[in-house]
């Protein structure tokens, strides 16, 4: 392989934005390679081969869109070749297989880089028309005579390679494959044509035997044995033997004898005939015990938080019972304050224990405090908060005494901004206006109430809302509290919070 000439941009470009910049490929044709090559480390791996996907451009040169390297053998290239354009020999096959449509193997071994390399092109077929073509470059220098393993790779690979040149490879329609699918090197079977198995490598043979396969799967119908290995007590799942039978392209898990085995299977088919299957299959038994006992633990703490906000809510009814027997009205009334505080607490537990992640929205959370401070509020006043803006996800570090801060604000603001005594410019108004990037949340109460006496200082106040504000705020969040007069009246209280990234 010539050396290609590099492209300008420093910035390794994306398949998107090479198509759009250099080719005449549309949105159907970008996307079909986007299905190519989200599966052709499957193809790379057979051929124990790189893999450099070249797009036909706008003044009839080749760009390199994307580029693969196997797992089953030495690289080609040390360097990547995304964006590049292709040298005067590349360009000249890259034509070759357009043209001829067809898969070109006439080359000489290439020394260029002091490795030998035998390339090969695939031209890459859509709905009757070429709209690519992948280079599949094999390093030689640890040449040997292929084993059976490796011949049955080889045999697969070229089987998928007609299928691309076809236009049957990748599968119309099917689903995309999951990220921790089975790969080559995890095992392989080889189907015929009448779904028997006509080679196992080792890791899938030794698969099977950990599901009870007590016999040979060469020569066996690999859907019967399947069948016959799953757990007695569970239903047969109808997906599971259209896997194993090697006639759909999807993915399954047999259950059996204590073990979880993952299949995958590939239907081969040359030239509109069926030549049989590749069932890629992986021992997923640790995995799926991982996945149960972190299922089991979400279950734990969210039973746990249900307890908590359970308790919290019967400690706030025991409050409420000592309020009404109280006959000093500071003592009712710092009961009842503690009473919305324990409720807020209480919510954000609420919302835990719904919560698959120790991760809430907040807005839900934000909305039930408000509902709580509007319900609380004195009749004269009848304010109903209205919340403006996003707060997003929070962790549960963050969320619990912002849900405290929220609370102390809003029922200061009703209390002494919009009491029954104050005076109002206008109809009452409370407003929550949250702003959220990927660093900071800021949040602003205000309300067009009495504003602030003469000579405040939020650090010297005796309030004993806001010294738990400023304590959750400065202290425990690490963030900014700001009281100050509101344009047109009133008060508006900020706080800004450094938040994770991943909210």
């Amino acid at each position: 392989m010539m050396p290609p000439s590099k492209w300008d941009n420093v910035t390794v470009p994306t398949l998107n934005d090479l198509a759009r910049s250099h080719t005449k490929l549309d949105d159907a044709d970008v996307e079909w390679l986007h299905s190519l090559v989200s599966d052709w480390q499957l193809l790379a791996d057979l051929s124990f081969a790189d893999l450099i996907l070249w797009a036909p451009t706008r003044d009839d040169r080749w760009v390199a869109v994307a580029q693969l390297r196997p797992t089953t053998g030495p690289t080609s290239f040390q360097d990547d070749v995304v964006g590049t354009f292709a040298g005067p020999e590349d360009q000249r096959l890259l034509n070759v297989t357009k043209q001829e449509r067809r898969i070109w193997r006439e080359s000489d071994p290439d020394w260029t880089t002091g490795i030998p390399v035998r390339t090969e092109t695939i031209p890459v077929t859509r709905q009757g028309n070429v709209v690519a073509v992948i280079e599949r470059c094999t390093n030689l220098n640890s040449a040997r005579t292929p084993s059976r393993l490796e011949l049955t790779y080889l045999q697969g690979a070229d089987d998928l390679a007609r299928m691309v040149a076809e236009g049957t490879f990748p599968f119309l329609g099917a689903d995309a494959m999951l990220v921790r699918s089975p790969r080559v090197g995890d095992g392989l079977l080889r189907l015929g044509r009448s779904g028997k198995v006509t080679y196992a490598s080792p890791n899938a043979l030794s698969a099977y035997r950990r599901l009870g396969l007590a016999a040979d799967l060469i020569g066996a119908e690999l859907g019967a044995v399947t069948a016959g290995l799953c757990a007695t007590d569970e239903p047969l799942d109808e997906s599971l033997m259209v896997v194993a039978t090697g006639r759909s392209p999807r993915e399954a898990e047999v259950d059996g004898n204590g073990s979880v085995v993952q299949l995958r299977a590939i239907p081969l088919s040359v030239g509109g005939q069926r030549t049989g299957a590749l069932v890629l299959v992986r021992d997923v038994t640790e995995l799926r015990h991982r996945e149960r006992e972190l299922l089991t633990k979400d279950a734990t703490i969210r039973e746990i938080h249900h307890r908590v906000k359970n308790n919290l809510q019967t400690v706030a009814a025991l409050l409420r019972l000592q309020a009404r027997r109280v006959l000093a009205p500071e003592a009712r009334e710092a009961l009842d304050e503690a009473v919305r505080r324990v409720g807020s607490i209480a919510v954000v537990h609420e919302t835990l224990s719904h919560a698959p992640e120790d991760n809430v929205d907040f807005d839900d959370i934000a909305g039930r405090v408000a509902m709580m401070a509007g319900e609380v509020s004195a009749a004269e006043v009848r304010v109903v908060p209205r919340i403006i803006g996003n707060f997003g996800p929070l962790s549960a570090a963050v969320a619990t005494p912002l849900a405290m801060v929220l609370t102390e604000l809003l029922q200061n603001a009703l209390q002494h901004g919009l009491g029954p005594v104050a005076q109002t410019a206008g109809p009452a108004l409370l407003e929550v206006r949250a702003t959220r990037n990927e660093q900071r949340l800021s949040v602003t109460v205000a309300d067009n109430g009495a504003g602030l006496p003469d000579g405040f200082d939020p650090e010297a106040t005796t309030s004993l809302g806001l010294q738990i504000v400023r304590t959750l705020v400065v202290g425990e969040l690490g963030g900014r509290l700001a009281i100050v007069p509101r344009l047109g009246g009133g008060t508006e209280a900020t706080v800004d919070l450094p938040v994770a990234t991943d909210g």
